[in-house]
């Protein structure tokens, strides 16, 4: 009798582990939660939903900067999945990223955190939505090209659109790409790279810039 006591606590235990690291294979299931060591960092500095940006050291980076005369050049939106931080991102591929090695990619490894003034707006359903929704991005190549299709995907297009798409949250207007500094040299190179002569000047584009500087959003955290 004795055993059978202690059989069915054991029992009820390993199932309920084992269904909750089900739901976190399924979220996202090309990304490591198992195993992986992450620093600590202030847990209250951030919250579900949150925005963080950096400026990364990579030429189209560099580019993407002077053309939107920001200091910002490379965003993700922050997740808590199973009590640890990750930054899911648009790079090459789209993909969850620890919270700790996602600031160690930036130039110095500052960042800032902005979070919606309405801080309701993100409860607990809509946040699942959005990491739902978030897979079919998951493992996708990033958009070199910054189309406004689905096919492929880069940083700021990403947020705008689990935002707008889940939420029903427009961060910011999209502009066209023609709106934006094109004249330096050094934007003039990487369009050469990437287009040639046929620049798309009236694609839909969405950049950092415009996230960070939406009047919808606070600054929580800024390391600059």
């Amino acid at each position: 009798m004795k055993k059978r006591k202690f059989l069915f606590p054991l029992v009820t235990f390993i199932l309920s582990f084992a269904c909750a690291l089900f739901v976190a294979i399924k979220v996202f299931p090309n990304n490591p939660f198992t195993g992986a060591k992450q620093e600590k960092v202030a847990a209250n500095k951030f919250k579900d939903g949150d925005l963080i940006f950096q400026t990364s050291e990579s030429p189209q980076c560099e580019a993407v900067r002077i053309a939107t005369n920001s200091k910002f050049s490379h965003c993700g939106i922050i997740y808590d999945i199973n009590g640890k931080w990750f930054v899911f991102e648009a790079v090459q591929p789209v993909k969850l990223t620890p919270i700790e090695d996602w600031i160690k990619h930036g130039r110095g490894s500052k960042y800032v955190v902005k979070r919606l003034k309405n801080e309701s707006a993100l409860n607990p359903e809509i946040l699942q939505k959005m990491k739902t929704y978030s897979q079919q991005f998951d493992g996708k190549e990033y958009d070199a090209y910054f189309e406004w299709t689905d096919n492929r995907i880069y940083c700021s297009e990403l947020i705008w659109k689990i935002y707008k798409n889940v939420a029903g949250i427009e961060l910011s207007k999209l502009r066209e790409l023609k709106d934006f500094n094109l004249q330096d040299p050094r934007v003039q190179k990487i369009l050469k790279e990437r287009y040639g002569n046929d620049i798309p000047l009236e694609e839909k584009v969405v950049a950092p810039s415009d996230l960070s500087d939406s009047n919808l959003l606070k600054t929580v955290v800024d390391t600059y």
